[in-house]
């Protein structure tokens, strides 16, 4: 049965009590209207900033917490998705700002769309992933519940549509100036890499990322076409798995990333690993931990023995780094793995630390990146 549209009034009063900092109950004054278009190109107009979103990932959270002070204050559901976020960001989360555990729970991008838990939660906005969520019949059905949908993309296409991505979310906020001062802080890190690369010669070194390394017994997971080989290609990289993958991610045979003997090894990894006995790394860890790990899946049959991992290129990453803002940092650490010719002296120890500094609501603390000895 499709619900009557809950009116404007009585979905403050909903927010409110649900504890929300929404500044709402018509105090202060008129909120200038918002006209922008998504990522999908659609036209979005909103009489002013949202008073309660939902997001379908909860790496939207740290982009909130990188341009507002209050970054759930606006927030009315959000999917629990705890293994994109970390256990330990989430509790950190949970100690600064309490009222995330009476949010809202809906669906991630990762499952199956159902309308029912976003209609329950009555945001004035919705957020979804680019490619995922509503069918076009379920976002006419949100909208004539009085629920703005909005496409926006940190996952297929980072380098096109993470910036206006950055920039539509700090204005659903009223932080608009926020958002585009940490889009030129990347931007600015960005062209620093293209323009040493503009005159780079020479093959592409070839890499092999396992993403979620150890997630399961078999090997292994690697990026295909767009999303992380789009980065790897940004700091003249070429990712093998874009040669035989045609989806953003897939599956790669042991014995295609033996033959392909790639010059550099990277594998991504994260709390969510940690039941799993994979690679664990991210915030919360320390570096005697992720490098005990790291040997584990650096160990294993086949990837013991390719040149990258006994030759000292093999290199981890926290996955969490990745589909988000704070990917600067991924770049960074990838750029100076895959051609340190060019990149030995970029720090991204000394960028996290002024994202810290100037940005983040809940600063980063853990190991995000590391190198593997040689064995």
């Amino acid at each position: 049965m499709i619900r009557a549209p809950i009116t404007l009034d009585r979905r403050r009063a909903l927010a409110a009590g649900g504890g929300l900092f929404l500044a709402l109950m018509g105090a202060g004054p008129a909120r200038a209207a918002l006209d922008f278009t998504d990522i999908r190109g659609r036209p979005i107009h909103l009489d002013g900033p949202a008073r309660a979103l939902m997001i379908d990932d909860s790496r939207y959270l740290v982009a909130l917490s990188m341009i507002s002070p209050e970054p759930i204050a606006r927030v009315a559901a959000w999917p629990r998705d705890l293994n994109r976020l970390g256990a330990t960001n989430f509790k950190r989360f949970q100690a600064r700002f309490p009222a995330i555990d009476g949010l809202a729970r809906v669906p991630s991008s990762s499952e199956s769309f159902e309308a029912e838990p976003v209609l329950a939660a009555m945001p004035d906005v919705a957020i979804f992933t680019l490619n995922t969520g509503p069918s076009d019949a379920q976002v006419a059905l949100l909208e004539a519940a009085g629920i703005k949908v909005v496409f926006l993309d940190f996952f297929t296409a980072p380098f096109r549509h993470q910036a206006p991505s950055f920039e539509i979310l700090g204005r659903l906020i009223g932080r608009e100036d926020q958002a585009a001062a940490f889009n030129k802080f990347r931007q600015q890190r960005l062209d620093r890499i293209a323009a040493r690369l503009a005159g780079a010669t020479g093959t592409p070194p070839k890499v092999f990322v396992e993403v979620h390394a150890g997630i399961s017994p078999e090997c292994c997971n690697s990026p295909g076409k767009g999303n992380v080989s789009d980065y790897i290609a940004f700091v003249g990289g070429h990712n093998i798995g874009a040669d035989v993958l045609a989806t953003t991610v897939g599956r790669l045979n042991l014995e295609y990333v033996i033959e392909a003997a790639p010059d550099i090894y990277v594998a991504t990894g994260g709390s969510h690993l940690e039941k799993a006995g994979g690679l664990v790394i991210g915030a919360g860890y320390d570096r005697e931990r992720v490098l005990s790990a790291f040997r584990k899946m650096a160990g294993r049959p086949g990837i013991a023995q390719l040149g990258a991992v006994t030759g000292g290129r093999a290199h981890g990453l926290a996955h969490e780094l990745l589909n988000s803002p704070l990917d600067i940092l991924a770049v960074e650490s990838l750029a100076r793995w895959i051609r340190p010719d060019l990149f030995a002296d970029l720090d991204p120890a000394a960028t996290m630390a002024e994202i810290n500094r100037d940005f983040l609501a809940i600063p980063l603390d853990g190991t995000y990146w590391i190198d593997l000895p040689p064995i």
